[in-house]
């Protein structure tokens, strides 16, 4: 990779405007566009338009690239910015780099002849995103209980990157840990580690007795039968993207307190959610010879 680029940073949340500043502090020239309410950025161009963006040896969209219907995910502007426009602005060849790309966006672009690379599809930027995810999910979890987490019996649904981190997490406060996966490996490597163990697709009739459940899994596993079999009192906590793992229709009916913590990384960490974004974005362009 070049040791002197020409970036553009385009909506986004924290994250991205730490990560416009990050990337000028490496010597970058650096473009933000749709970051206007944050009025400045150390050494960032703030930009009212996209032109030039097509000049940019790298263009990098937010996390997820997409917001309501067809904008540019972009909580930071003060307007709303159609993700096709968006896209009108750069060049087929040109690298760009989007986290989350759905399939409307993704075709968004191929009709445009334009390739996004997927930097939330990338293994390094999960496995450092589990981090700051796990820490917010505790932070949450302490301003919404009435109890310590020290002794709490707690749930984990799921035992991948951030389900690893996260019952590490809590098993280091001393709490309760129990751990819900499918596979059986997941299951034996967490009793290994002297959690409790429920199987994911088993929880009806199993849930009574915890104080907090915490899901990371992207499907439906809390249903109104499991949420029903809940004490009075506990914390779910969903950190699951869409289309999450809990029916809040259903929570709501019965009177448990629910949370869908997305994006948590920008909301507690986002000058450590911006560094990993920017290590992604450089391991990508080292790949691709920019």
């Amino acid at each position: 990779m070049r040791n002197e680029l020409n970036l553009w940073v385009a909506g986004g949340d924290m994250r991205q405007a730490k990560l416009a500043e990050l990337l000028a502090a490496d010597g970058h020239t650096v473009h933000a566009y749709a970051l206007e309410r944050l009025g400045a950025l150390d050494g960032v161009e703030m930009e009212e338009s996209l032109e030039g963006a097509a000049l940019a040896d790298c263009v990098v969209l937010p996390l997820p690239a997409a917001g309501e219907g067809s904008l540019l995910n972009a909580p930071l502007s003060g307007r709303k910015h159609p993700l096709a426009l968006v896209l009108d602005a750069l060049r087929p060849g040109q690298v760009i780099c989007a986290g989350m790309v759905g399939p409307q966006t993704a075709a968004l672009a191929a009709d445009r002849g334009l390739t996004l690379h997927d930097y939330f599809a990338r293994e390094e930027l999960a496995v450092a995103n589990a981090v700051p995810t796990a820490e917010g999910a505790i932070q949450l979890a302490m301003e919404e209980l009435p109890i310590t987490l020290h002794g709490a019996r707690v749930l984990v649904i799921g035992y991948g990157r951030l389900g690893r981190v996260l019952a590490d997490r809590l098993a280091g406060l001393k709490a309760r840990v129990s751990v819900a996966a499918r596979r059986y490996a997941d299951l034996a490597w967490a009793e290994n580690c002297g959690y409790g163990v429920e199987h994911t697709g088993q929880l009806e009739g199993w849930l009574c007795g915890y104080d907090l459940v915490v899901n990371t899994v992207p499907v439906r596993v809390l249903r109104e039968a499991e949420l029903a079999d809940l004490k009075p009192g506990c914390l779910v906590i969903d950190l699951a993207s869409k289309p999450g793992g809990v029916d809040f229709d259903a929570a709501a009916r019965l009177g448990v307190k629910a949370f869908w913590a997305l994006s948590l990384p920008g909301k507690v960490a986002p000058v450590t959610a911006g560094k990993s974004i920017k290590t992604t974005i450089y391991n990508i362009l080292t790949e691709l010879g920019v």
